[in-house]
């Protein structure tokens, strides 16, 4: 069993939380080093596959990856966050080395279906591995102002890896898949070699770890912390990547229909990626002056005035309210992952984050036909505008927690 104490003379505080940061920066540049992100539809495309196939096969990768969450989970707080980390992006490499071999549409499905299990394997492991490292060197204090740079590293990777896909592709389609795969196993050489293992059984809390009750299921530490504040916040959490995932998406046609051209269409959704990605180095100064309980509605009314600016059919107002306002809720997912972190057990970390994950993907997968359906009913101005109905309604829900000053976790820590 790992040692779950503090090592004597082991850095604490601001120190140890720079000494477990420094490799997750790198894997996370690794990690999001994707080249077909970008250009995956014209691959699939060049492959001879309809755009009911491709279709098809994006819905399984991302309904795979959802219904897998809560098993992985488990796996990932039995066997190790490390090693579920490990399985999940070798998985990935292996799809896509798969994927530019062949062109068999069959194939095309097994292997869709073992990258949606990858990405199953990845997600609530990452983070639960790197809060719990936090906790271990005493230095939770700093996981907003890591997480939030660990999430801009990613998104300026994925956006530069994106950039040379396009231009990779030009050369080989072997080369772009290739590139990936082995950006993912370098990755994997940054965890084994620089970041330790931790199983749920070897984590300790943060506070109170000798008295609080070790429960021997994930279901029954679900029940134990799930306080009535805290699965709405799952709820609410949801409703709000339901709401914006979708919007960003789908601003791509809003614009179009608005009028404006494709360089601008596109040049407009790589600045709310950029936006997107610097947004959350903002995350730690808004959590020490507001605190995540004021941010939520903030982030909720916000995108609630996108959607309803954007329904006044004008090109001009739809890519200001986009670029204005895409970013704040990427400030709240940071805020909001760290009150998941502190809320629940480390000995369950990894299983209650991939539920939440689970409730997540649910939402958004509903949101976007949800969207689909009314701009395709009313238009892509007005189903927008009727769309702001989601972010709304979270932020009432949200509403008598934040009056009533209701506790998200259990037991006594930082809200």
């Amino acid at each position: 069993m790992t040692d779950t104490t503090k090592a004597p003379g082991a850095a604490v505080g601001d120190g140890g939380a720079r000494d477990v940061a420094r490799p997750f920066y790198l894997y996370a540049v690794l990690a999001n080093s994707l080249f077909q992100r970008g250009v995956f539809i014209v691959f699939l495309q060049q492959r001879g596959f309809s755009a009911g196939q491709t279709a098809l096969l994006q819905t399984l990768l991302y309904l795979v990856s959802g219904v897998a969450e809560l098993p992985t989970g488990i796996i990932a707080d039995r066997i190790g966050r490390r090693a579920s980390l490990v399985i999940g992006q070798l998985l990935i490499a292996g799809c896509l080395l798969g994927q530019v071999a062949s062109s068999d549409y069959r194939l095309f499905v097994l292997l869709f279906v073992g990258h949606g299990v990858g990405m199953a394997c990845v997600s609530g492991a990452d983070t639960a591995l790197l809060y719990d490292l936090l906790v271990r060197r005493g230095a939770t204090a700093g996981y907003v102002r890591i997480r939030s740079r660990f999430a801009l590293l990613g998104t300026v990777a994925s956006g530069v890896a994106i950039v040379l896909g396009g231009q990779l592709q030009r050369f080989s389609w072997g080369i772009v898949y290739a590139g990936s795969a082995a950006c993912l196993v370098l990755a994997v050489v940054v965890l084994r070699a620089r970041v330790p293992e931790i199983r749920g059984a070897d984590a300790v809390d943060e506070a109170g770890a000798g008295r609080a009750p070790r429960d021997a299921t994930a279901w029954r530490a679900a029940l134990r912390v799930a306080t009535p504040a805290l699965v709405t916040l799952v709820v609410v959490s949801g409703l709000m990547h339901a709401t914006l995932t979708p919007y960003i998406v789908f601003t791509q046609r809003t614009l179009s229909d608005q009028g404006a051209g494709a360089a601008l269409v596109g040049a407009v959704v790589a600045a709310g990626f950029l936006v997107g990605g610097l947004a959350p180095l903002l995350a730690d100064r808004a959590d020490r002056r507001v605190g995540y309980r004021a941010v939520v509605p903030l982030s909720l009314l916000a995108l609630a005035a996108a959607l309803g600016l954007t329904g006044l059919g004008l090109a001009w107002v739809t890519v200001a309210a986009f670029l204005l306002l895409v970013g704040i809720p990427e400030i709240t997912a940071v805020l909001v992952d760290n009150a998941f972190n502190e809320a629940v057990p480390s000995r369950h970390r990894a299983s209650l984050l991939s539920a939440v994950a689970f409730v997540e993907s649910v939402l958004i997968g509903l949101g976007y036909l949800v969207l689909g359906v009314l701009m395709d009913g009313l238009g892509s101005g007005a189903g927008m505008a009727a769309y702001a109905t989601v972010p709304l309604l979270a932020c009432l829900l949200w509403l008598p927690v934040l009056l009533r000053g209701a506790r998200v976790a259990p037991g006594p820590g930082r809200e």
